[in-house]
């Protein structure tokens, strides 16, 4: 192979492989067994605490509260802009 040609097929290379660290995945990242339990642990708990604790009459209360925190919230990244 001669020099030339070797030069520009290793440039070619390093070229790919950028491009390839460039492209975004579709793949999900990855989560291992001991994190999907616990995370399925954590939703069975939080399920089972709404249900029991959640009355119509709070639930309507705190869907205020939070809209209301959500508007101040906004209001407040769009005065730093």
């Amino acid at each position: 192979m001669n020099r030339k040609k070797k030069i520009n097929q290793t440039l070619k290379s390093k070229l790919k492989k950028m491009n390839a660290k460039l492209q975004n995945s579709n793949k999900p990242k990855y989560v291992s067994k001991a994190e999907r339990a616990a995370i399925a642990a954590n939703e069975a708990e939080g399920s089972d605490v709404s249900s029991n604790e959640a009355t119509p009459d709070n639930s309507a209360d705190s869907l205020v509260d939070n809209s209301a925190e959500n508007n101040a919230n906004n209001d407040a990244k769009n005065d730093a802009k």
